[in-house]
């Protein structure tokens, strides 16, 4: 069985990050603004993998979450 511990610390690291990203994503919109196509389709900038990585992030706090109580996405 993995270390609790250690997992309930990597959750809190991991949403610490989504947290910033939070607030990065929101100056940028107040000093750029950002459409709709930005947001889904940016090539360049902060948003370019934004919703991939911020994806990838809140999905692994689930699954830590699940691993620290015992229970199952399923």
């Amino acid at each position: 069985m993995a270390d609790i511990e250690a997992l309930k610390k990597e959750k809190q690291e991991l949403i610490n990050k989504m947290l910033e990203m939070q607030r990065q994503f929101i100056d940028y919109e107040h000093q750029h603004g950002i459409s709709g196509k930005d947001y889904w389709a940016s090539t360049e900038g902060l948003l370019v993998n934004y919703r991939h990585e911020y994806m990838a992030l809140a999905n692994r706090v689930v699954d830590l979450a699940h691993q620290i109580v015992g229970s199952s996405r399923l």
